[in-house]
């Protein structure tokens, strides 16, 4: 019988790209000897993560598939991805550029940056609330394992809000994935301030944020599922492709900024200048296709197609299978991210 493995989750926020991390869940959740013992969840990492909780926590592994499964065909807003396949012959980057060059994607784009979302009055309505009133949230918030923890941004201070228990609700989802462009900031009473406070996108503060792990009862190895392509080897020259890379350095740094501390605690240990028995020594793993997301833009973030969405599921159905063959049997032992390496 092979020996429980255990991990933390740390999933990234990517708007409709978020379906790449539906596929790895997807296949991690068929090892019965992974045991995901939390879960840090940014955006559309925290609508992944709120599906998996609350299925698991009455249909066990099964379950949570079935509930990621249900979240998605409402993302997609059909009830079989096939539907999307008559695309295929197109590509993901064809469908990207058609995408991001549409007339009503070029209108919608345009307009967000010269009107308010508050300019909608009282027909604004957040497009996530009917499929975040629709959880179980007496599932999402008990405290069964995963532990489950949602980043958001407070506005006013610009730090990370991170809502964990019975704090998590539509509201703190809906924040979670606000981008300030497109929904009004979402307000909610913050216990931590004693006021009503409102919140924007966590990824501009924690995409997903790692320190919720640091502590004694959850295990030392945390797997990144990233959506945000690190690097892009070509220069961005046209207007979409700049502000894409914008968004994707931008929604990248503050995880970057987490993985450069705990590799400075890390060198610190191994010099002998902390003791290893005061200070946890974070095993980080990650699990991403760099290539394949550098062929989509925002745009497909933005504008879920049911193809892009079947096609991502499958991509990270195929990276996580690569992680369970190479990776895996790094766990407990050492990381599989040389951090070193990233930041040299």
């Amino acid at each position: 019988m092979a020996q429980t493995k255990k991990i933390n989750l740390a999933l990234q926020g990517g708007g409709a790209h978020g379906a790449f991390t539906w596929g790895v869940l997807d296949r991690l959740l068929q090892e019965d000897d992974l045991e995901i013992c939390a879960i840090s969840g940014t955006s559309a990492g925290a609508l992944n993560g709120a599906a998996l909780k609350s299925g698991m926590t009455t249909g066990g592994r099964e379950g949570a598939r079935e509930n990621l499964e249900w979240l998605w065909m409402q993302v997609a807003g059909v009830s079989d991805l096939r539907l999307g396949d008559w695309m295929a012959p197109f590509g993901l980057q064809f469908l990207s550029k058609q995408i991001e060059y549409s007339m009503p994607y070029a209108v919608t784009d345009a307009v967000s940056r010269v009107m308010s979302p508050y300019a909608q009055g009282p027909f604004y309505k957040n497009p996530l609330q009917d499929i975040v009133e629709r959880f179980d949230y007496d599932r999402v918030c008990n405290a069964h394992a995963p532990l489950f923890y949602v980043g958001a941004t407070r506005v006013r201070n610009g730090k990370i809000r991170i809502f964990e228990g019975d704090e998590i609700g539509p509201d703190a989802l809906m924040a979670s994935a606000c981008l300030p462009t497109v929904f009004q900031a979402v307000q909610i009473f913050d216990k931590t301030t004693d006021r009503v406070e409102a919140f924007w996108d966590g990824g501009f503060t924690g995409n997903p944020a790692l320190f919720p792990f640091f502590v004694p009862e959850l295990p030392d190895d945390v797997v990144i599922i990233n959506i945000n392509p690190l690097e892009r080897d070509e220069i961005p020259t046209s207007p979409q492709e700049i502000q894409n890379r914008i968004n994707e350095i931008s929604f990248n740094s503050s995880l970057l900024r987490e993985l450069r501390a705990i590799d400075f605690v890390q060198r610190l240990i191994d010099e002998g200048m902390v003791d290893s028995d005061r200070m946890s020594r974070v095993r980080i793993h990650m699990i991403a296709d760099d290539k394949l997301m550098a062929q989509l833009s925002a745009a497909t973030k933005i504008v879920p197609n049911p193809h892009v969405i079947g096609q991502l599921k499958l991509a990270g159905h195929a990276a996580a299978e690569e992680f369970l063959r190479n990776d895996v049997d790094n766990i407990g032992k050492r990381s599989s991210v040389n951090l070193r390496e990233m930041f040299a």
